[in-house]
């Protein structure tokens, strides 16, 4: 069984003077446990809203979202959401912030510690315990973001541009960490982003959407070997890959310039 199933998935926006957007037409689609897809997209075709649908953040106009053979009708601990801006809480340090969701599901503090060590020491934070977000750079919140997602196990994490706002350098280093993450976890992930060569280096699928309003048009396998090294992104297969998914994204975007 599919470890998320996104069945006949559309939303309409309306604005108060009545006028209708149609931001996503009917999506159907499956992540099966311990798949890493990401979704890749010209800007403004629906992917954030698809995935903040299945977050149970926004409501779809028609169809439903099942996880585990359960239906999505609001947020919950079973998806685990990072966005792409900074979204911690600034008065809370990163141990605290990676120990909130623990905390408020009344998890005895020996275990929240446990736990926070754990994750901290996964994402290279060791050391930062008692900072507070203003103190980190933006690579190094987007590490306690992610930790915190990871802390509350979910059953599959949610990932919306969560390296989009981070120069190059840093953002290649996070892609490494997160893909190591899974490599050694298995998590179930789903992850949205614009940046092709982020989309394949990250992925076993790779599900490209069309122009807004925005539909599942091709669902590309990813074969490249695990572990997963920064210099696969020279390899000929990559390369292909890359060939491919340039071409279908820049027919979108042209689709939708007219």
């Amino acid at each position: 069984m599919s470890a998320l199933s996104i069945q006949g998935v559309s939303r309409v926006f309306e604005t108060a003077q009545g006028q209708r957007t149609q931001a996503l037409l009917p999506v159907d689609f499956n992540v099966h446990d311990n798949d890493f897809v990401t979704i890749l997209g010209p800007s403004g075709c629906g992917k954030s809203t698809l995935l903040r649908i299945v977050a149970g953040l926004e409501r779809p106009s028609t169809g439903r979202v099942m996880l585990d053979g359960q239906p999505v009708d609001g947020p919950g601990a079973d998806r685990g959401m990072v966005f792409q801006s900074y979204t911690l809480f600034p008065w809370l340090t990163v141990a605290q912030n990676i120990r909130f969701g623990l905390r408020e599901r009344g998890m005895a503090e020996a275990a929240q510690k446990e736990r926070c060590d754990y994750f901290m020491a996964k994402v290279g934070l060791r050391g930062f315990e008692n900072h507070f977000p203003k103190q980190l750079s933006g690579g190094m919140q987007q590490r306690t973001a992610i930790a915190r997602a990871l802390a509350n196990d979910p059953k599959i994490l949610l990932l919306d541009e969560p390296f989009g706002a981070l120069d190059n350098q840093t953002r290649v280093l996070m892609q490494e960490l997160l893909l190591g993450i899974w490599e050694s976890a298995r998590k179930t992930v789903l992850f949205v982003t614009h940046d092709i060569d982020e989309a394949i280096f990250m992925a076993n699928r790779v599900a490209v959407f069309s122009a807004r309003p925005g539909r599942i048009k091709s669902d590309i396998a990813v074969n490249l070997p695990h572990p997963r090294h920064y210099t696969v992104k020279t390899s000929p297969e990559f390369m292909q890959l890359k060939a491919r998914l340039t071409e279908e994204i820049r027919s979108e975007s042209m689709a939708a310039a007219h």
